[in-house]
């Protein structure tokens, strides 16, 4: 009987710049099932079972996606592995999914960029199995592209929070 050689796990992280500050910006991502207002093309997000904010929280997230003239429902339900409000940072996996997934297991954390925090940095790191039709830096490419489009919904979200608040 042949032996199947295993392929080596991927890992990657990237980052991006606000320039809000670590404060400001962590408690859109410690709401763990509000992935539909800030993450790019997810159009519904909930709660499946667990605890908010608790290890053990599963949420399941799904968007369309079009691809060669056909629009399709990409969809996970992500277990969440652990909340630390005081590092500002969490991790999950992925459970099940019909995006190809077979392991993956990501953290995402909020970091001041000076001292005085003014700015912060959300750094999103993984580690999983090759993913069917997708190559490493392709799929580096799109968690970059859409990280970059998270930080830029959730420093819209901050700026129209407080153009509100001064405005009232």
């Amino acid at each position: 009987m042949a032996e199947v050689e295993a392929q080596p796990k991927w890992e990657g992280k990237t980052s991006a710049e606000l320039k809000s500050s670590a404060q400001e910006v962590w408690p859109f991502l410690a709401d763990f099932c509000n992935l539909d207002k800030v993450f790019p093309g997810i159009d519904t997000c909930y709660q499946v079972e667990g605890v908010a904010g608790q290890p053990g929280l599963i949420r399941y997230g799904a968007g369309a996606a079009t691809d060669h003239d056909e629009t399709t429902v990409k969809w996970a339900k992500e277990k969440l592995l652990v909340m630390d409000p005081i590092k500002r940072c969490l991790s999950y996996e992925v459970l099940e999914n019909n995006m190809g997934f077979k392991s993956y297991v990501a953290a995402m954390q909020v970091v001041p960029v000076t001292n005085d925090d003014e700015g912060c940095k959300i750094e999103w790191s993984f580690v999983c199995d090759p993913i069917e039709g997708w190559g490493l830096e392709d799929f580096q490419s799109y968690l970059e592209f859409s990280l970059q489009g998270m930080a830029k919904n959730i420093q819209d979200s901050i700026v129209a929070t407080t153009t509100a608040t001064v405005s009232v």
